[in-house]
């Protein structure tokens, strides 16, 4: 298929350029024509693609100098009305889109094949891609991490389908058109947005309802009852396909499981990724993908960014990886993933992202991270969020929670990343896995950890410019003291 440039002559400038999503699709703008240009606070590790593509942006603060005359001003729910660049583009008559509107019109270009749920989004999206580029299919993707077999978070591929991920965050999966819609699951989790449950739900059905061809849902009846009723091709309604992954056997080496008779084996560990898997499978299939080359492909995926990527290995010996986990179910499923790869002891270092989702979830992020030999708590990554709106909210809550969840093991209060590290220095012994938890900057805690100096694993916690690193153990051991003590 050779592919048109329709957006040639036209001039897209891009607020936050350097964000997961910003930055793919700025990167698709690009390859259909247009003139891209953006700006960011700070420089971003998804750079390096954008400058490939001849896209340099902008870093610095926000200024009404970096809108270019005659553009399109593109923004995400993060940028307020009241940005420099987006008052500028108001004061000059320019259009302002939402990311979202953008996204929306690209799925408008090609076959699209959407993918939502409250966790496994990203995942699930790379294994299609992965799937569909392994049978020969190229297709065009946006996904809000990169992945790793293409070392990238977009591109446009020369076949017919667009793989994205739709976001429910902020209802904006309601502006694409899917051909093919994927709901992996579904929970509360952005408190900013949804006010229940039931309103979560609300804003999946009506995501599923605008497929056209096809719905692939996990295999529960509260998410099969989202599809609408149909499936009847008289009446042109979309095919509703249900997927599981009941008995998926798990050990170091990664996942054996059956679909559709055809044995499916995957590097990547967790039963989580047998459900992500399923899914994509049913996904590729319904595309137009062979089932046996489809599950053929999925033997060497090696995951998406940030979902339990090997960081590196410490000097002690330590291997320590990366989750964006920032949900007590996905906190839950990626120590249970750690534990398949038979490590010594699993450490979680846990970096909570928002106030509010803190303050809803504090008890259940306790028993998620209590399943791990020893816990490490950060303080919030408040992104979007003042604290000044929450007060009394902190990370030391889930500190708190985890103590209490966790008899006869140690939950260390953490706030500062030097004090953190240094404790994690002296603790790491060779056969432990370390696991840097959030959807923060933890990753660069985890960096350091790898790259810490010999000389430094013995100094002690209490160097923390913050404050003394804090231990508390169980308040259900009664020889310990029950107390996490704050910074």
């Amino acid at each position: 298929m050779t592919d048109e440039r329709p957006w040639a002559g036209r001039r897209l400038h891009f607020i936050g350029i350097g964000g997961a999503g910003m930055s793919g699709l700025a990167l698709v703008a690009h390859a259909l024509g247009a003139e891209v240009t953006g700006s960011d606070r700070a420089a971003s590790a998804y750079a390096g693609p954008l400058v490939a593509a001849g896209i340099e942006p902008l870093v610095g603060p926000h200024d009404a100098a970096n809108v270019p005359a005659g553009a399109e001003v593109v923004y995400s729910t993060a940028v307020p009305a009241e940005n420099p660049e987006r008052a500028a583009a108001r004061a000059q008559g320019l259009v302002e889109l939402h990311r979202a509107e953008l996204l929306g019109e690209i799925t408008k270009l090609r076959r699209c094949i959407a993918v939502t749920g409250t966790h496994g989004k990203t995942t699930t999206s790379s294994m299609i891609v992965h799937v569909l580029r392994g049978c020969g299919l190229d297709p065009g993707y946006l996904v809000g991490g990169a992945v790793r077999s293409t070392g990238a978070n977009a591109g446009w591929g020369t076949g017919e389908l667009v793989v994205v991920e739709a976001d429910e965050s902020d209802r904006s999966l309601l502006k694409l058109h899917p051909d093919v819609a994927v709901l992996t699951n579904a929970e509360l989790d952005h408190h900013a947005t949804y006010g229940s449950r039931l309103d979560v739900d609300k804003t999946f059905r009506a995501f599923l309802a605008r497929a056209t061809e096809a719905i692939v849902v996990w295999d529960r009846p509260g998410l099969v009852a989202l599809a609408p009723a149909g499936g009847d091709a008289r009446a042109r309604s979309p095919q509703v396909v249900p997927y599981d992954a009941p008995e998926p056997v798990l050990d170091p080496s990664g996942i054996r499981f059956d679909w559709r008779g055809i044995e499916v084996r995957l590097s990547v560990p967790g039963a989580h990724n047998a459900l992500n898997a399923t899914a994509a499978l049913e996904a590729c299939r319904l595309a137009g993908a062979d089932p046996a080359a489809a599950a053929a492909a999925l033997a060497d995926f090696g995951g998406a960014g940030r979902r339990f990527e090997l960081v590196g290995t410490t000097s002690s010996g330590a291997r320590v990886y990366d989750d964006y986990a920032h949900h007590p179910t996905e906190v839950a499923a990626t120590i249970a993933a750690a534990r398949t790869l038979a490590p010594g002891r699993v450490l979680a270092v846990f970096q909570p992202h928002l106030f509010s989702r803190t303050r809803a979830f504090a008890r259940e992020f306790g028993a998620a991270l209590a399943a791990a030999d020893l816990v490490v708590v950060l303080d919030i990554y408040p992104a979007r969020e003042r604290p000044e709106d929450f007060p009394a909210v902190g990370g030391r809550m889930i500190a708190a929670a985890a103590a209490d969840a966790a008899p006869g093991r140690r939950v260390a209060w953490l706030p500062d990343f030097d004090a953190a590290e240094r404790f994690l220095a002296a603790e790491l012994r060779s056969g432990d896995l370390v696991l840097a938890m959030g959807a923060g900057d933890v990753d660069a805690l985890g960096r350091r950890i790898v790259e810490t100096r010999a000389d430094r694993e013995n100094e002690p916690a209490e160097a923390s410019p913050r404050g003394s690193a804090s231990v508390a153990s169980s308040r259900t051991e009664p020889e310990a003291s029950s107390r996490v003590v704050p910074p």
